[in-house]
């Protein structure tokens, strides 16, 4: 027996060895599940200053920490995102889509066409041909560059009538389509609402249609005339997520005989939009749908382990910048480097929908205040009463202009420059900094994070470029 004991040890050791030692390639491969449902989240225009500022916008300022949010859990790495040469280094979201969708580069404006104008395939096409359902779920237009470029080929993203008849032209190739885009969908010269409804497809025009959608059929669904309401604006503030969740329930239960799976583009548009506008409280907002459309796919995984998630940004917009200079404003905070993002978290409605209001009426100080739900002091007050006094002259003078000096010039409104005036008190609050010298700031050739959920991160990890995350969907498509 004691002969026996120290050799009983030494086995038990080294089986305990054994079961701590590092899986090798194969054992991984064979304790994976096989992934049938690939779902693709790109946030347009989110840069990594938009992940820093969401985090402090949803900080809890009653505790020492900064709370993580769901984006930092799976963050596994950054894709660079330069276009074809002959665009420079700065994409547009139409080559970075384009490079997302098909591994391909091009040129700027192009739509799954590559330098010399051929068509590419994309992974939502592919997938379509391998027999999984496919679906599309945005909130800009659902003929706008980014979902273009994995339904359709076209060389100029602005061809927004052309890309919407391809839509059926060129054979429905989603199974569900849910943003916006009345205004390119029913035209006088074509109604391709009734094209879809003829093909079988169920329409809707609200987010309660969603509630009473029939399984067996595909879905075409328009909520707004061009994109979608602001989430700050919007009825449901977290439209993206309802729309994901009818989406992935609805792919799974049309036609549930079909076991190959979905794939479904996602697109949180208007983080680009908000930081085109210079708009750090409409970004927030739209960052916080994001991340609970980001929390329910999360526990989507959880509960189908055959799914996976990426998510990444085409480029980042409008060189936000958390600190615009240096401020000693807040004698509570030991420091003159101050972002304070305590306004944001109050707002109810955005500085475009208060100007709108303002346009139309006159506003004292505490209707201002109750409208913004903060606390609008003298100043700013006599700043906004300026900008709508001075709108009014500065839209009069450039209708007064010839037509040819306004030519390619964006007309103003009355709106939009009081929305800016408001802009820059919100910025001032804030301590918001913007790149860029124009009204709407540029797109910034920096590269974006990368996310996933799922049992493929190693894929997507570290420093890749945009066209990999294609070849990486690619590859998995093929594998089953």
């Amino acid at each position: 027996m004691k002969k026996l004991l120290p050799t009983l040890l030494i086995t038990a050791f080294a089986s305990a060895c054994n079961a701590n030692a590092p899986l090798n390639e194969s054992e991984i491969k064979s304790n994976k599940p096989p992934i049938n449902n690939v779902i693709m989240v790109i946030a347009d225009g989110m840069g990594p200053a938009y992940i820093t500022a969401y985090r402090n916008f949803a900080d809890d300022p009653t505790t020492e920490v900064i709370e993580r949010t769901v984006f930092d859990k799976y963050y596994i790495g950054t894709s660079s995102t330069y276009p074809a040469k002959v665009s420079g280094y700065i994409t547009d979201s139409a080559a970075a889509a384009t490079a997302l969708a098909t591994g391909v580069k091009t040129y700027n404006d192009a739509i799954s066409v590559d330098v010399n104008k051929q068509p590419l395939k994309t992974v939502l096409e592919r997938a379509k041909e391998l027999g999984k359902k496919t679906g599309v779920v945005v909130t800009s237009q659902i003929n706008h560059a980014t979902p273009a470029a994995y339904l359709t080929h076209n060389e100029l993203r602005g061809n927004y009538n052309d890309i919407a008849d391809s839509y059926v032209d060129n054979g429905y190739k989603a199974d569900v389509y849910l943003g916006g885009g009345w205004r390119y969908f029913v035209r006088q010269d074509r109604n391709l609402v009734n094209e879809f409804k003829a093909a079988g497809f169920q329409y809707i025009d609200n987010y309660q249609g969603l509630e009473t959608l029939s399984s067996d059929k595909p879905v075409l669904g328009l909520f707004g005339k061009t994109g979608l309401p602001w989430a700050l604006d919007d009825k449901n503030p977290h439209r993206l997520k309802t729309m994901t969740m009818s989406a992935i329930k609805q792919l799974e239960s049309y036609q549930p005989e079909n076991k190959q799976g979905f794939f479904m583009l996602i697109e949180a548009s208007q983080v680009d939009w908000a930081g085109h506008a210079n708009d750090i409280a409409a970004a927030m907002y739209e960052m916080d749908d994001l991340a609970k459309t980001f929390e329910f796919l999360e526990q989507y995984v959880k509960d189908h382990p055959d799914t996976l998630v990426i998510l990444t940004a085409d480029h980042s917009t409008g060189g936000l910048s958390i600190g615009r200079k240096t401020a000693k404003s807040n004698p509570n905070i030991r420091s003159g480097y101050l972002w304070q993002p305590e306004i944001l978290r109050t707002m109810t409605l955005s500085p475009e929908a208060f100007a709108k209001q303002f346009e139309k009426s006159d506003l004292s100080i505490h209707e201002m205040s109750e409208l913004l739900n903060f606390s609008v002091t003298q100043q700013e007050f006599e700043q906004l009463q300026s900008s709508k006094a001075n709108a009014a002259a500065t839209v009069e003078t450039f209708h007064k202009t010839p037509k040819e000096s306004r030519k390619r010039k964006y007309p103003p409104t009355v709106y939009r420059l009081i929305a800016a005036t408001l802009k820059n008190i919100i910025d001032v609050r804030t301590n918001t900094g913007w790149g860029g010298i124009s009204s709407s700031s540029t797109h910034t050739g920096v590269d974006v994070p990368v996310y996933v959920i799922g049992s493929e991160k190693q894929r997507f990890s570290g420093a890749i470029d945009n066209t990999d995350i294609a070849k990486g969907i690619f590859s998995i498509l093929e594998e089953k």
